[in-house]
């Protein structure tokens, strides 16, 4: 509530996972919990809602960079370290979480408008005239997202679940894992200590988050990252249940790689499917939702594929997190929570590999756990598809043909994550489509795209996070899809006039502000929306359609033989170019002396809709349909409404013209006016 809180009593102690040592203790005794909801509601919300898209993604882009600053990092890995995280796993925590942040910044200035409600679709005609329509906004809710972290990303967790719910103006209130929590105090502490955020739109609870659901209701959100058993539960939890709070899971799954049939040891896809099981076994020491559990293998690569991965974890380094290729597990409770899993899988598996030399360190201390890899004995077992060891486990399992394989994976129960290793697309796009409808993503691996690629275990930004049935069911991530998923979606009714007010958009039906002169004259800050004007017509002859052809090349048949065109089913006889079309418009409406156009980017939904026959007339009707101010650049992005008709008032072609316009001078960094 705009304050760092101090508890009275002794708290929860955590310790660094490596030597066991104390750091420090949390709770969340005092908290008050109704006022911390209320306070999100009533301060953050309304500070939120005051700020445009492009606004929020510019402070999310500041935030991005202040992380990723040396002064951020300094204070951020040495605190990493002690939760057991090597470089590399704190690289993908710290940076990866603030790298999160800046794409959302950059997808948000691009892919939604700089105002306040968003549009999701096209305009619906619901009468013959046009007078009464339909559309679909995007309004941010009025309450708050609660979200509850896992403790093997601290950073990364909190940080991609931020970005799409602070574009959406709705406040966020952290609750992250015990194990962890100093760690993702310490970010928000950074961020909040910059000042960069509006007040109230980030809160943080370490401890136990007290009766914080029970105030949460329909405006209301809570993000949940962790265990299945723990999803299950939250979800019947009263006002979750009753109150229809939206709830998100993103659980544990037992994730699979599938190394194609055909992919055999001499093949480049194998050794990239041995290098990425060890990959996951050992980043974070395999302490992910991720993380590959399950190895399917054909049965005629299975002896090769045991032999090259028992290779290679040999060469892992497990010890200090500082100096070794893994470190330990995050504590010894979670390092024991792994090893009774571990002896569950017993009865259906046999090790391979399940011992391993620990460098400079005292294991009677440190959390740790030696990499692990299984050979199932029973690989129809439940057990096998069911039980998840968090930590440094792997089971390697065989199969006979590829619906075996699709078979096994989907005994899963739906998994976060699958890759796929190989280059015969016959058998890779079989194993794709025949997983997919139990995986949220599928990771398709050949040695074309292995050097480009993020990784099995990486979720990214721009595509969705989540996975159906024991993973949750939920949908993160996902580019600008998981901003709509915080917004309100509306269906709006109405006439066109009202519409267009409020969406900011003009649309067709709404009345046009043609006594204004010619809208090229007009400053970005001039110009509203409606503005229009309706060009002279312009005859199409015969001789511009033939000097067309000649000058592009374009000589296709129903351009230039009249009898062969008449044979088509489309056409009456032979008819122009539709882009003659679109060049003869622009000779209609661009303004040509230099004004605010700054420039013709690109054209938008373009249809031919009617022929245009040689002695046809065609006039435009320009209209600004939207407009987008640039932050900033001293320009805005303007879409015009572009409409060629012809004589008989059929229209020919429709289409967006997308241009950049000048501000004022003095305004939005324009250069001031000159003498």
């Amino acid at each position: 509530m705009g304050r760092w809180h101090s508890a009275t009593d002794a708290g929860e102690l955590f310790v660094d996972a490596t030597t066991g040592a104390p750091i420090g203790a949390l709770s969340s005794t005092g908290i008050d919990f109704a006022a911390l909801v209320a306070f999100g509601r009533d301060v953050g919300g309304p500070a939120l809602r005051a700020l445009t898209f492009h606004q929020r993604a510019t402070i999310l882009r500041s935030l991005g960079k202040l992380l990723l600053a040396d002064a951020s990092r300094d204070q951020l890995y040495p605190l990493s370290a002690k939760t057991g995280a090597t470089r590399t796993d704190s690289w993908i925590d710290i940076e990866g979480g603030a790298s999160v942040l800046l794409s959302y910044a950059s997808r948000a200035r691009r892919e939604l408008p700089n105002a306040h409600v968003a549009v999701d679709g096209q305009v619906e005609n619901l009468s013959r005239d046009g007078s009464f329509v339909g559309i679909h906004v995007l309004t941010p809710r009025e309450g708050v997202e609660v979200q509850i972290n896992a403790f093997n990303f601290p950073i990364w967790g909190m940080l991609e679940k931020l970005a799409p719910a602070f574009l959406a103006a709705v406040p966020t209130i952290v609750k992250p894992a015990p194990e962890t929590a100093f760690l993702a105090e310490a970010a928000v502490r950074i961020m909040v200590d910059s000042e960069l955020l509006p007040e109230g739109s980030l809160q943080l609870i370490c401890g136990d988050p007290g009766d914080l659901l029970h105030h949460l209701g329909g405006q209301d959100s809570v993000a949940f990252t962790g265990s299945a058993t723990t999803a299950s539960r939250l979800r019947t939890h009263p006002a979750i249940a009753e109150r229809s709070v939206r709830f998100t899971v993103e659980a544990d799954s037992i994730n699979a790689a599938i190394l194609a049939p055909s992919s055999g040891p001499d093949t480049p896809e194998f050794d990239l499917f041995v290098a990425e099981v060890v990959k996951e076994m050992t980043v974070k020491a395999g302490q992910k939702c991720t993380a590959i559990r399950r190895a399917f293998v054909p049965y005629q690569h299975l002896d090769a594929t045991e032999a090259a991965l028992r290779l290679a974890l040999g060469k892992i380094v497990v010890g200090d997190p500082a100096t070794a290729d893994m470190g330990p597990l995050v504590n010894t409770a979670r390092r024991d929570d792994a090893a009774r899993s571990l002896r569950t899988l017993a009865s259906v598996t046999e090790p391979i590999v399940d011992s391993c030399d620990f460098h400079g360190v005292d294991t009677t201390l440190g959390a740790f756990f030696a990499p692990t890899l299984l050979r199932a004995t029973d690989r129809f077992s439940p057990l096998i598809h069911t039980t998840e060891v968090f930590g440094p486990v792997a089971t390697v399992i065989g199969y006979g043909n590829v619906a075996e394989a699709v078979e096994l994976a989907a005994a899963g129960q739906g998994s976060l994550v699958a890759s796929i290793f190989g280059s015969a697309v016959d058998e890779v796009s079989e194993l794709a489509i025949g997983i997919s409808s139990h995986h949220g993503r599928v990771l398709l691996v050949d040695a074309g795209s292995a050097p480009a690629s993020t990784g099995h275990g990486s979720p990214l930004p721009h595509l969705v996070h989540g996975g159906p049935g024991r993973a949750g069911g939920g949908e993160e991530l996902g580019g600008i899809r998981s901003v709509h998923r915080h917004l309100q979606r509306t269906a709006l009714q109405g006439s066109p006039d009202h519409l267009t007010a409020i969406c900011g958009q003009y649309i067709n039906g709404a009345r046009h502000a043609e006594d204004k002169g010619h809208p090229f004259q007009r400053t970005f800050d001039e110009l509203a929306i409606g503005d229009s004007i309706t060009t002279a017509g312009r005859t199409v002859t015969r001789e511009d359609i033939d000097t067309f052809a000649r000058t592009t090349g374009d000589m296709f048949y129903a351009h230039m033989d009249d009898e062969a065109a008449k044979r088509n089913p489309l056409f009456d006889g032979l008819v122009a170019h539709g882009y003659l079309v679109l060049s003869l418009a622009a000779g209609l409406f661009v303004w040509p002396d230099e004004g605010p156009v700054l420039a013709n980017y690109g054209i938008d939904r373009l249809r031919f809709a009617t022929p245009t026959y040689p002695g046809d007339e065609i006039h435009v009707v320009l209209t600004c349909k939207q407009k987008k101010q640039l932050d900033g650049r001293g320009y805005g992005e303007v879409t015009w409404d572009t409409k060629v008709i012809n004589q008989r008032g059929e229209v020919a072609a429709a289409y967006d013209v997308l241009t950049m316009v000048a501000n004022s001078p003095g305004i939005n960094g324009a250069p001031p006016a000159t003498e």
